[in-house]
């Protein structure tokens, strides 16, 4: 027996994953907004719109974990550690001490400013590692809000965005050579899209180190999801508790090697890299349809403040770090 198209399992896959194509579709005319943001506005729309109201929206959270973690999982296929290790040691200790330091600043000011738990961690990790894939991919073992999902990265996207043009003028301003600002801007700026903005204004050559700097902070998700489990005491989450490092943070370090080792044909690359982003929007629709706009606004100033220091934390040790070793 054939299962029926139209059968509710069915239409809560085929739903996000449609929301996560048009987001690939709509991130090729607003390339500055990753599709993972774009998925998320889709979802955050619809759960605010009439159409939210719907039962064919109801009962998503599986799914959407399902999604994200198998995301997650190829996202590593876009790491080589060779190439990040082919940096040489000095941009490792930039990334290392970058990424250690922001997590744990923006941690113990955001408990200061006494901050929900949950929330703190979700901006510091997104800060510190890639943005809205971290936020996501740590979510799922910490206690937090729903609505706290969706503003942290809207920080993200926020200040994330003012690095854009913030980040070019100051480096103009000190006299920083391309190399200069494209290891600051991958080793500062949150978002992906985000960091091959800031860089393209130095040219290729910056945009390519400026990436492969942001891959190497990517690369330290694994740890980031440990250091976050371990903010929150490993407590259990929606009465579960869940594993020191779950199966798709393995899954993310397997495929890391495999791309290390380089043993997959190019085109299988392409595939695998089409299929992260669609699964990751596809999921980040899905967070979004959690996200009910009157409990998220308006944003308290403790959360702006906080996300500016993790910004301004972040920049100023990766360019202190760049201007000594570079």
């Amino acid at each position: 027996m054939f299962q029926n198209p139209s059968s509710p399992v069915m239409v809560r896959w085929l739903l996000p994953a449609t929301a996560g194509i048009a987001a690939w579709m709509l991130g090729q005319w607003i390339p500055l907004a990753s599709p993972l943001l774009i998925g998320l506005v889709l979802g955050v729309i619809v759960v605010n719109s009439p159409a939210g109201r719907l039962r064919i929206f109801a009962g998503h959270q599986t799914v959407t974990k399902t999604l994200l973690r198998l995301g997650v999982v190829l996202l590593g296929l876009r790491l080589s550690l060779g190439d990040i290790m082919a940096l040489g040691p000095r941009v490792l200790v930039i990334i290392a001490v970058a990424v250690a330091v922001t997590f744990i600043a923006t941690s113990l000011i955001g408990d200061r400013l006494g901050l929900d738990r949950g929330l703190v961690t979700m901006i510091a990790v997104g800060f510190s590692i890639c943005g809205a894939a971290a936020i996501a991919a740590v979510e799922g073992g910490i206690k937090r809000k729903n609505e706290d999902v969706a503003v942290a990265i809207a920080m993200v996207t926020l200040f994330g965005t003012a690095m854009i043009v913030l980040l070019p003028l100051a480096s103009g301003m000190l006299g920083l050579s391309s190399t200069q600002l494209g290891v600051w801007a991958g080793a500062s700026i949150h978002e992906v899209a985000q960091v091959v903005a800031a860089a393209t204004t130095a040219g290729a050559a910056a945009v390519a180190i400026a990436m492969t700097v942001k891959l190497g902070r990517v690369s330290l998700l694994a740890v980031a999801y440990v250091a976050a489990r371990r903010r929150h005491g490993g407590q259990p989450v929606d009465g579960a508790r869940p594993p020191v490092i779950p199966w798709f943070v393995v899954g993310f370090m397997v495929s890391a090697a495999v791309a290390t080792l380089r043993i997959l044909p190019e085109p299988v690359v392409h595939v695998a890299d089409f299929a992260t982003t669609i699964l990751l929007a596809s999921a980040m629709f899905g967070l979004g349809l959690g996200m009910h706009l009157r409990s998220l606004f308006p944003v308290s100033f403790r959360v702006l403040g906080l996300s500016a220091a993790s910004t301004g934390i972040a920049a100023s040790v990766s360019l202190i770090l760049t201007m000594t070793l570079f």
